[in-house]
């Protein structure tokens, strides 16, 4: 009888070798990137084994590998959300207290995975989400490297520029501080990765308003640059070094530096280039602060030109046209104005990630109607920019509470008082949440908040909330601010009214908040948007 070699018996489909020969198929189609639908399938079959697989309940590197490919081609076929779900279902299984104890290994794939979810939800316009993802990848990484690691030093960069975004300064200087510290360690003296991050910081001291420190660091940062030939970042930050210059009233530096950057940039990129488009604006600006209104709209002219041909990113070509719009309303060319801005809405309304920056062009229009006195279009531009801050998970920022005052007093002009209140009132707890009980903005909020009681004739609750806004205005502007004295002046006239002497009473504005739930009938207060 003729003997037969038997034929290797096949593994199960469910067997780890199976899993792992998925995973690398998995791998391969990511990194070709040609058929994402191919790679979730192979990482998604991969992943099942191995979660079947799993003994003692505890994920190996593996199925983490899996699920973050899984992610990655989730993310390429527009499914982010379900995305975030596969990234938080690999994180929950690695608590942070057991990372720290399992090894480097497990370390580096948690801070991917929380690296990767930030950057998901940034993509869906979630930034407070966003942040906190990438505040838990920072603190992995610490644990694992040390906080003076220069691995430490770029994520502190990346978190840093994403708090920069969202305008939370004080969070962005810290880290930005910790960076220039990891250099001051670990770098040699002028090295390009500090003259990064001293522009970086620059940035953020210009936004706290800090422009003298930011001119420093912007000095030192150009000097870094030019000696290694860097040419557009020299020009950048010759820009923005014209910036501090304007902000700082030295408006003769402040054109030098712009034409230095605009010759730059048409070297560099051409004439045609967002990046030439964006110094006209910045000329056009400095000229309008200059008072040479002529010469502003010569250079928003040649920036509309620019951002009238094809091939612009359209982030770039919609704060471009916003800001020229802004040119145009302080020129009291309101028309213009409004179709700049309709151009700029409509180049980012389809890009997901953007609601935050449609919400802004949407509440400048609404400022913009609100101005030409079309209160039903300015309620609605502020309404949908509230609706989309929201769906972007902004629920206690000063932004969020800044659009409600302004849509709260379009209500008013559409005589929607009951509807005004409601909505001032909850401007009023986002913004004592978001800045503190006593910021500016919400006591002016506070301030048409207690025109709008008075005008449902809630004279009692307008009296309370004025007298503690008066208090509050005499102890930071002094008391005869022409500020404090019109409000003074509103709140005796409404005592007048009421038969009621003028009377300090020691209720506090915390105190007033917890109340359940403008400067006279026609005196209230617009926020800056």
């Amino acid at each position: 009888m003729e003997s037969q070699i038997p034929s290797p018996t096949p593994k199960p489909p469910g067997s780890p070798g199976r899993a792992l020969y998925l995973l690398k198929l998995a791998k391969s189609s990511h990194i070709s990137g040609d058929k994402p639908s191919k790679t979730l399938d192979y990482a998604s079959r991969a992943a099942k084994m191995l979660e079947a697989n799993s003994s003692d309940g505890k994920p190996s590197l593996e199925l983490v590998m899996s699920l973050h490919i899984v992610a990655a081609a989730q993310c390429r076929m527009g499914k982010h959300w379900e995305a975030v779900e596969a990234l938080e279902k690999t994180l929950q299984s690695l608590p942070m207290e057991w990372i720290a104890e399992a090894g480097a290994e497990y370390s580096l794939a948690a801070f991917a995975g929380y690296m990767q979810l930030g950057d998901t939800y940034t993509k869906l316009g979630k930034q407070v989400q966003a942040l906190e993802s990438y505040r838990n990848a920072l603190t992995v990484q610490k644990k694992a490297v040390g906080e003076m690691d220069p691995q430490v030093g770029e994520t502190c960069r990346y978190l840093a520029e994403a708090y920069l975004q969202a305008m939370q300064f004080e969070d962005a200087e810290e880290l930005c501080q910790q960076m220039l510290k990891i250099h001051a360690e670990k770098s040699p003296a002028g090295s390009m990765e500090e003259a990064v991050d001293r522009r970086l910081m620059a940035l953020i001291q210009s936004g706290k308003g800090e422009h003298e420190a930011a001119l420093e660091h912007l000095v030192y940062a150009s000097t870094a640059m030019s000696s290694r030939g860097q040419s557009a970042a020299v020009a950048s930050i010759d820009a923005s070094i014209g910036d501090c210059y304007v902000a700082l009233g030295r408006f003769d530096e402040a054109v030098f530096s712009y034409q230095k950057a605009l010759a730059a940039f048409k070297q560099l990129n051409g004439a045609s280039h967002a990046s030439v488009a964006s110094m006209y604006v910045s000329l056009g600006e400095l000229y309008l602060k200059a008072g040479k209104m002529r010469d502003a709209k010569v250079y928003c002219e040649n920036a509309i030109m620019i951002y009238g041909k094809q091939g612009h990113p359209a982030d770039e070509l919609a704060a471009g046209l916003t800001d020229v719009a802004a040119i145009y309303e302080a020129l009291s060319e309101r028309e213009q104005a409004m179709c700049l801005l309709r151009k700029a809405l409509e180049s980012i309304k389809n890009i997901p990630g953007e609601p935050r920056s449609a919400a802004g062009i949407e509440a400048q229009m609404g400022v913009l109607y609100y101005i030409m006195g079309n209160f039903s279009e300015s309620h609605s531009a502020f309404s949908s920019a509230v609706d989309k801050l929201r769906s972007a998970g902004e629920t206690n920022t000063l932004m969020l509470g800044v659009l409600l005052n302004q849509m709260g007093l379009a209500l008013f002009e559409l005589e929607q008082i009951h509807e005004a209140v409601a909505v001032l009132e909850e401007a009023q707890h986002v913004l004592a949440e978001a800045c503190g009980v006593y910021h500016p903005d919400t006591i002016a909020v506070c301030s048409n908040l207690a025109g709008g009681y008075d005008a449902l004739g809630r004279v009692e609750d307008a009296i309370d909330l004025l007298q503690v806004v008066l208090r509050s205005q005499e102890e930071r502007l002094g008391t005869v601010h022409p500020d404090v004295v019109d409000e003074r002046l509103r709140l005796e006239q409404m005592l007048r009214e009421t038969g009621k002497p003028l009377v300090r009473k020691t209720s506090t504005l915390e105190e007033l908040l917890m109340r359940p739930a403008a400067q006279s009938k026609r005196y209230y207060r617009s926020l800056a948007v």
